[in-house]
């Protein structure tokens, strides 16, 4: 998707319409029926419980609103309950905003946390409702994923900004929702605000199943012939799941110059300076881990030098101060061996008491005595 480079500074609703149903035509995006309904609700300023099938182009709702939340110059925040959803909403809404609307706020990373568009999972909006309450900066909350609203351990954070924040205007997505009626007059009641329910049944992109007897890799490649990519495999461990990928590694999906161009580093998305200044923080999956670095790139100052690998048969590097150290790869005697065989050299000043089998007796010699 291109920029939303110009933004209507108008609180306007058929306006604001207007200017989103114009980009989305740029993008060649014509909205569906309960996508229209929705950002009607939205630009007009109601809360809005969207329950609409997988397909129906909720995302692109959830657009819509910030972008009437950034044309009014207000603060809108989407969560979600996993930090990888949240970092695939930061990009893409990046890309579509600009880096210096767009933030993300996880427990294990902040990026430009005073952006006017937020990225977060659940939990940290609750906390920031729990913190400063109706002063928490913010005029606007999507929440996808708003099933997990019953979840017994994880419902709280969900239900917290709901009863904390009534000023806000909440935007409630989920395609699994029962009855909402009391939720929703609830929610009218707490804000102040019209509450508008948007429901479906009907998928714009129909679901066909299909039950196959052929392996997965024939059937991978029978969809592909015919065109019903993308394909999703689905796995009860992520074990499964690697072990399936690698089997269909062989497997022709994209043309050489598909698979180039993929590989080729995508330079659409600009880094916002302080993922270059912490790149600790841009991990996408939420774990602290410092980039890798090709050597040129570390200062000379902080390289150092590997030790030469010792040859396969030298054991000194592994017992440096032993006794028994192999000296030589080919079969060398032991520095025990060694001593010993020198102690029972003929004129040797000290005898060695023990004898071979079967060796002559003879008189013992005694080392001399120190004067």
């Amino acid at each position: 998707m291109a920029t939303l480079s110009a933004l209507p500074s108008v609180t306007d609703p058929d306006a604001l319409f207007a200017a989103f149903e114009g980009w989305a035509t740029d993008q060649g995006l014509s909205l569906y029926p309960a996508q229209e309904e929705a950002l009607i609700e939205i630009v007009s300023g109601a809360n809005l419980i969207l329950s609409t099938p997988t397909g129906t182009g909720k995302s692109l709702v959830a657009v819509g609103a910030h972008f009437a939340a950034l044309s009014a110059g207000k603060r809108s925040f989407y969560t979600a309950p996993i930090k990888a959803l949240v970092s695939e909403k930061f990009f893409s809404l990046v890309e579509i905003f600009g880096a210096e609307n767009v933030g993300m706020m996880t427990g294990d990373s902040s990026v430009n946390s005073d952006a006017p568009i937020i990225c977060c999972t659940a939990e940290i909006l609750a906390n920031l409702a729990l913190r400063s309450g109706e002063d928490t900066q913010v005029d606007q909350v999507v929440m996808d994923e708003f099933h997990f609203y019953g979840d017994p351990d994880r419902g709280w954070a969900w239900q917290v900004p709901l009863l904390l924040l009534p000023r806000v205007q909440f935007i409630l997505m989920s395609a699994t929702l029962g009855d909402v009626t009391e939720i929703a007059d609830d929610l009218a009641r707490r804000t102040g605000r019209t509450v508008a329910v948007v429901t479906g049944v009907e998928r714009p992109v129909p679901l066909n199943y299909y039950y196959e007897t052929t392996p997965v890799h024939e059937t991978v490649e029978d969809l592909l012939k015919t065109g019903q990519a993308p394909v999703y495999i689905v796995h009860f461990s992520q074990a499964a799941a690697l072990e399936r990928a690698q089997a269909l590694s062989s497997v022709k999906v994209a043309t050489k110059e598909q698979k180039e161009a993929i590989a080729e580093p995508d330079r659409r998305v600009p880094v916002h300076d302080e993922l270059r200044q912490d790149p600790v923080q841009a991990d996408s999956d939420g774990h602290r881990r410092a980039p890798r670095r090709h050597a040129a790139e570390v200062p000379a100052s902080r390289r150092t030098a590997r030790p030469a690998r010792p040859a396969p048969g030298d054991l000194r590097h592994r017992h440096p101060r032993g006794r028994h150290q192999r000296a030589d790869p080919n079969g060398a005697l032991h520095r025990a061996d060694q001593v010993r065989r020198r102690q029972d050299a003929p004129g040797s000043t000290r005898a060695s008491s023990a004898r071979s089998p079967g060796a002559p007796a003879g008189p013992a010699t005694t080392p001399p005595e120190r004067s």
